[in-house]
């Protein structure tokens, strides 16, 4: 199965071609290049690829938490892309994309959005707990007092040892591990498994259902805009 997927919450913009468990080809730009640049650049890897749009089975998207501007305009591609080629388009959250291949039993998934504020997720299991918002606040939630620190040996010179109860973390900047340092959760922190974004929702894609619609595709932004938008 050919699929292509965009993705444009976790911090640039991404685009990648995957095919049977491969990424074929993929590209990834930071900064606010979104609108001038994406449609190059998705045009830029299918042609990497040597994948015709006749060929492209599926398209994917990362659906946020993330960057507000980058989000709206990778799923209005996604969603055009979609509904021009009439080919199904299935919808991945950032949290799943940033723990892709990670093969997490346990762990803390970050986004950041304005400065100080993060959206997050803690999975252990079947248990999910997500919030956003302020640093503490959503640490607050996510790691509550139950069980979630892990267990600690002391050394010969009352150094704290990892053991295996260890957190995993990966996405967080370094404001969210010192956070976490202060409420002594010992933590292992992890790179995402798979980059860019896009290539990550690539290979996730082959195996989810898609949106019956691309009108069920929506943003999730995580938080509401700083702004408030116009009324007409």
């Amino acid at each position: 199965m050919n699929v292509l997927a965009v993705d444009g919450a976790l911090g640039a913009f991404s685009t990648a071609v995957a095919r049977d468990g491969k990424i074929l080809a993929s590209e990834c730009q930071s900064g606010a290049i979104a609108l001038e640049r994406g449609l190059g650049m998705i045009e830029s890897v299918r042609r990497s690829a040597r994948v015709t749009a006749a060929q492209i089975e599926r398209l994917a998207v990362g659906i946020g938490p993330g960057s507000f501007t980058g989000l709206r305009i990778a799923i209005t591609y996604a969603k055009s892309l979609a509904f021009v080629w009439k080919r199904p388009l299935v919808p991945i959250d950032s949290f799943e994309l940033l723990e892709y291949g990670g093969g997490f039993e346990r762990v803390l998934s970050v986004v950041v959005g304005r400065p100080g504020v993060i959206s997050a997720r803690y999975r252990s299991g079947s248990t999910l707990r997500r919030a956003s918002g302020r640093i503490a606040e959503v640490l607050d939630v996510v790691l509550p007092l139950d069980g979630v620190y892990p267990e600690r040996s002391r050394g010969a010179r009352g150094d704290a040892a990892v053991g295996d109860g260890a957190l995993s973390v990966v996405g967080a900047p370094k404001d969210v591990l010192d956070a976490l340092a202060e409420r002594a959760i010992i933590v292992r922190v992890f790179d995402p498994a798979v980059m860019p974004a896009a290539a990550a929702a690539a290979l996730a894609a082959a195996t989810r259902a898609p949106a019956t619609s691309v009108h069920e595709v929506s943003a999730d932004y995580g938080e509401l805009p700083a702004a408030r938008q116009p009324k007409f």
